[in-house]
C-alpha cells in the first residue's frame, strides 16, 4: 500500500456511524505492530448530516468512541432528490479539497448513494461496506441506493452469504468482493464487553429492571410514520398490546414530530424517552 494512504469515511445516518465505528478502532490501532499494512493510513470522517438531530448523533458519536468529523455536510432532510444533490455538491468540494484514495460508504442511505457516485465520477476509488443485500423491492429508496452503489464500487465488503450470492448473480467479478462479516455484530459485542465490566448505573436501568418483563421498540420508518391512518392504526395495536406488557419506546424525532402533527396520544403503559444511548439499550 502506497505511502500516506488517504481514505474519506462517510456517515450519513446514525445506522452508518455504527457501521463504521469498528472499522475506526481498527483504525486507530495503526501502531500495532501486528497490522503494519495499515500504518500509513490516513482518514477523515465526513458526516453528511443527512440525520441532522444533534442529540442522537452526539449520543453515537460519544458512545461509539467516534472522532470528531472532519467535515459537516449539514444536508439536511428534503426529497430524496433534494437531500442527494445536496450533498453531491457539497461532498465534491471536499474531494476537491482533500484528494482521497478511496471513500469508502455504507448502507444505503442517500448519503451512500450520492458520494459513491462523486467519488467514481472524480476517478477516486470506491468502497461499500454492507454490499450485496438486496430487498429485491424497487419502490424502496435504500433498494435503488444499494444497486447503484454495488454497481460502480472498486471493493464490495460484504456482512452476509446472500450478499456474495446477490453479486455473483449481478455479474460482479469475485475478485471486488470480501466476505467480512458483520460490522454491525462487531459492534454489538464491544459494546456487551464494555458493558459487563462497567458497574455504572445507566440512566434508565432502574426502570426496566421494576418492569421485569418488557417489549422494547423502536419506530421510525417514513412508511410507517409519515402517514396519519398507518400510525393511529400501529398505535391502536400497541395500545392492546401495552395493556399486557409494558413497551419502552426510545422516541426518534421525525416520530415525535408526527404523532404531534396528526395528534395522536400513545397508551400510558407505553413509555416514552427520549434516545437512548447504546449500552443503555443494552443493559
Amino acid at each position: 500500500m502506497k505511502r500516506n494512504y488517504k481514505l474519506i469515511l462517510v456517515a450519513g445516518a446514525r445506522p452508518n456511524f455504527m457501521k463504521i465505528a469498528p472499522i475506526i478502532r481498527r483504525l486507530k490501532a495503526q501502531s500495532d505492530p501486528q497490522i503494519t499494512q495499515i500504518a500509513q493510513i490516513e482518514y477523515r470522517i465526513v458526516h453528511t448530516g443527512q440525520h441532522y438531530d444533534y442529540e442522537m448523533s452526539r449520543v453515537f458519536f460519544n458512545e461509539l468512541e467516534i472522532p470528531i468529523p472532519s467535515f459537516f455536510l449539514e444536508a439536511g432532510s428534503g426529497s430524496h432528490s433534494e437531500q442527494t444533490a445536496r450533498v453531491m455538491v457539497s461532498f465534491e468540494k471536499v474531494c476537491e479539497q482533500d484528494r482521497p484514495d478511496l471513500v469508502m460508504v455504507a448502507g444505503d442511505v442517500n448519503s451512500t448513494l450520492a458520494c459513491s457516485v462523486v467519488a467514481k465520477k472524480m476517478g477516486i476509488e470506491v468502497a461499500h461496506v454492507e454490499a450485496g443485500l438486496r430487498s429485491f423491492d424497487l419502490s424502496m429508496p435504500e433498494e435503488i441506493n444499494r444497486i447503484v452503489t454495488d454497481s460502480i464500487s472498486d471493493y464490495l465488503f460484504v456482512t452476509e452469504k446472500s450478499g456474495v450470492a446477490n453479486l455473483k448473480k449481478e455479474g460482479k467479478p469475485e475478485g471486488r468482493m470480501f466476505f467480512v462479516g458483520n460490522v454491525m455484530i462487531d459492534n454489538l459485542l464491544y459494546n456487551l464487553d464494555r458493558v459487563n465490566t462497567n458497574h455504572a448505573q445507566f440512566k434508565h436501568r432502574e426502570l426496566k429492571e421494576n418492569f421485569g418483563k418488557y417489549i422494547f421498540m423502536t419506530l421510525h420508518r417514513p412508511s410507517n410514520v409519515d402517514y396519519k391512518e398507518t400510525l393511529k392504526g400501529i398505535a391502536r395495536v400497541l395500545g392492546s398490546v401495552a395493556r399486557e406488557t409494558p413497551i419502552i419506546f426510545p422516541v426518534h424525532p421525525r416520530t415525535s414530530k408526527m404523532l404531534d402533527q396528526f395528534g395522536i396520544e400513545l397508551s400510558k403503559n407505553i413509555y416514552q424517552l427520549l434516545p437512548l444511548e447504546t449500552r443503555d439499550v443494552l443493559k
